[in-house]
């Protein structure tokens, strides 16, 4: 009798804890919480930022973390292993819907899952990535917004706040396929205007001191493109570019308040709430093979106040309204 009590209470706390652990992914209605899964290629504060503006808009909209929505957030540190592992990670665990923070975590994924509806941030170039068919028709479970830059409005802040350059010192991460992208696409804009040019090229943090300080020897000015690798190591270019006396201009607005002197550029929080907007929309019935891949709306100028006194430049009057 007592061996029969006890398998009574043993199958009774079984069934408790099986209870409780359901709870945690049910609402108080009883229906399933919402599953979010985010796998992010890096930490650096513009891909960081993406994340937190896809947050945001979730929330804005209802979805909240530990109330109706469950988030799995995973930060593969650049590490493709990493991405594997984590990518397979979020696939097998059926998330509703899985956000990728730039082009190798969007890669990864793509080729994990062709159900779950992925949304993609922070990546440059959807169509070479190989992760939609075509921007206005992804054809695919993959759908979000790309990071490309306003490359000829940029080569223009370049030039009419450095108007004595003469040769663009070009700075980019050789691994990274955005990168090499948007480098190319500079480069034919620079020779449609007979603008000379020197390449330098990272192929990981560690690379990144002596390159800035090799490239600032050969140029009167720097342009970074959006890259990982530089984005995450803007405060060192800056230390050395100050000191030189070499104007940097990035395509990501985090690259100016990190110590480049200015952007055009890219604010990856309001993009990666458009992102988190178009989640919405996956996750309330919308076909993500039909939506197109978006552009952010504004691009913001930035200017850095510091840099500024460091470098002893004038910064012409249009621009000094965006010196903070």
């Amino acid at each position: 009798m007592k061996k029969l009590i006890a398998l009574v209470l043993a199958m009774v706390m079984s069934l408790s804890l099986v209870a409780c652990g359901g709870g945690e992914a049910t609402n108080e209605d009883g229906t399933e919480k919402v599953k979010i899964g985010i796998l992010q290629q890096l930490e650096h504060p513009s891909l960081d930022e993406a994340r937190e503006g896809f947050v945001q808009a979730l929330k804005d909209n209802g979805y909240v973390d530990g109330e109706n929505m469950v988030l799995d957030y995973q930060n593969a540190q650049s590490d493709q292993s990493n991405l594997t592992s984590m990518g397979d990670r979020l696939v097998n665990n059926e998330n509703d819907l899985i956000l990728a923070i730039a082009t190798g975590a969007a890669q990864t994924l793509a080729a994990k899952t062709q159900t779950i509806p992925v949304m993609i941030t922070a990546v440059t170039d959807p169509v070479d990535a190989g992760v939609v068919d075509s921007m206005e028709k992804p054809g695919t479970n993959v759908s979000g917004t790309s990071d490309a830059s306003p490359m000829e409005d940029q080569v223009d802040l370049l030039m009419e706040i450095c108007p004595e350059t003469k040769v663009i010192g070009l700075m980019y991460t050789s691994s990274e396929d955005n990168s090499v992208l948007q480098i190319s696409q500079v480069k034919e804009i620079l020779d449609a205007r007979n603008i000379a040019y020197v390449e330098q090229t990272v192929t990981n943090s560690n690379d990144v001191q002596q390159a800035v300080r090799s490239i600032v020897t050969k140029c009167d000015a720097i342009y970074i493109p959006t890259d990982n690798v530089l984005a995450s190591s803007m405060a060192l270019v800056a230390d050395v570019t100050r000191e030189a006396k070499v104007p940097v201009i990035t395509g990501f607005t985090s690259g100016v308040t990190d110590g480049g002197l200015a952007t055009l550029g890219i604010s990856y929080y309001n993009l990666g709430y458009q992102t988190g907007e178009m989640a919405v929309k996956v996750l309330e019935g919308a076909d993500v093979s039909t939506m197109p891949v978006e552009t952010q709306k504004e691009y913001d100028y930035v200017v850095n106040d510091e840099t500024v006194e460091a470098l002893g430049i004038e910064i012409p009057e249009k621009y000094q309204a965006y010196i903070k």
